[in-house]
């Protein structure tokens, strides 16, 4: 059992790091609140013990102190609906003498969510001081943001240096995130596919080459799929590509060999005239694509061969979409491999997806139910894969 499963939190006031930068419109209404429910399990846990919980949470990016279309008070009455008309009381600020006496008055079953961390530039810095502050507000420490867990900031990794051991843990959501990115890492049955696709090399050259000594097939989809086709001296039109790392796309393309991993490129792609929803397009071969053309999605053959190779697979991790899937002329790729990867996850296989673009096309298919394992945090699980200890989980793995 976990050590969050197994603590009892009667009595106690948990301060609970989550990550509820969710999208606002300009109504101030929540566009996706996936980062708020995926707490849910960890914080109904906390109060059917008994406890009470105070939240502390980002939001957006803000420049200069408080900035009212970044406060977290436009969350509060969701927050009340989501956890089934709970009262949740709002700090207006997250340390100061407002945020110790709601937190001290806390009766057990309450939450109080605090204003936005980042109203202060000492939380991105890591300031202590600042952590400290923050840490005194509650008795035990629960990080359960894993879509921060790779920021070294007050609130995700510095404040648990204020908690004995026993006093600070992983929520439920986290444990989830680093089990299932654990298995695929660690413990992958194989075959072991990677699909990685999204636009640029560059933003993924080292999840490539840390999953190079792991995974039996690697599906390169998206824009980047035409860089390690120029780099073999095919034509590719004006499809998007990065020329700087072109000799960098053959050294994967050798070492891949020399280690015995299968790279799997698209053999054609959907082609278009301009980057536009109401553009000409036609179908032809990925390394033949004439000027005044560039691939926007990957075709016909690609998504046979990629289907192929993923309905062989006993593990799956799916990091960036196979073309630019937002418009609906070029969606098909992404939309037919999100589709297998359900349908070998059907058959036994385990899959992982993630990454903000990977996890919208999911949802989007609806198709977010049928893989094994969706991930909230993008560049967390990027660095995770990219094989780098992660600050907010090594600071509560820490004695």
């Amino acid at each position: 059992m976990s050590k969050f499963s197994a603590y009892n939190f009667k009595d106690i006031k948990a301060l609970v790091r989550v990550d509820f930068n969710v999208p606002l419109n300009d109504q101030f209404e929540i566009t996706d609140d996936t980062r708020m429910t995926a707490t849910l399990p960890t914080l109904k846990k906390i109060l059917s013990d008994g406890g009470s919980v105070i939240l502390m949470s980002h939001l957006g990016r803000p420049k200069e102190g408080s900035i009212d279309k970044y406060s977290l008070r436009h969350l509060v009455n969701h927050l009340q609906s989501l956890l089934g008309n709970t009262k949740v009381d709002f700090a207006n600020d997250c340390i100061g003498q407002e945020a110790i006496d709601k937190s001290s008055n806390l009766q057990s079953g309450e939450v109080l969510l605090l204003e936005n961390l980042r109203f202060y530039k000492e939380e991105e810095k890591g300031d202590r001081i600042f952590a400290e502050k923050l840490s005194k507000l509650g008795d035990v420490y629960v990080n359960d943001a894993f879509g921060t867990a790779h920021r070294a900031h007050a609130s995700t990794s510095i404040i648990a240096d204020y908690f004995s051991p026993d006093k600070k843990m992983f929520g439920l959501l986290m444990e989830a995130e680093v089990i299932s990115a654990e298995k695929v890492l660690h413990a992958a049955e194989k075959p072991f596919t990677a699909i990685i696709g999204g636009a640029k090399v560059s933003d993924k050259i080292l999840i490539i080459e840390n999953l190079l000594n792991r995974a039996t097939d690697i599906i390169i989809g998206g824009g980047m799929a035409y860089t390690f086709w120029k780099a073999q001296g095919k034509q590719i039109g004006n499809s998007l590509c990065e020329d700087d790392r072109l000799h960098l796309a053959l050294e994967i393309l050798a070492k891949a060999k020399q280690l015995g991993v299968n790279i799997h490129l698209p053999m054609d792609s959907t082609i278009a005239d301009k980057f536009a929803a109401d553009a000409q397009t036609t179908n032809c071969e990925s390394y033949g694509i004439p000027s005044g053309w560039m691939g926007l999605d990957i075709g016909k053959k690609a998504i046979a061969d990629f289907r192929e190779v993923i309905l062989k697979s006993k593990t799956i991790l799916w990091n960036g979409p196979m073309g630019v899937f937002e418009m609906e002329k070029f969606q098909e790729g992404t939309k037919s491999i999100a589709l297998a990867v359900a349908e070998a996850t059907a058959n036994g296989a385990f899959s992982l997806v993630g990454g903000g673009d990977s996890v919208a096309a999911v949802n989007k298919f609806h198709l977010a139910d049928k893989v094994s394992y969706v991930s909230t945090g993008g560049g967390a699980m990027l660095e995770y894969f990219e094989g780098k200890e992660l600050p907010g989980i090594a600071a509560v793995k820490k004695g």
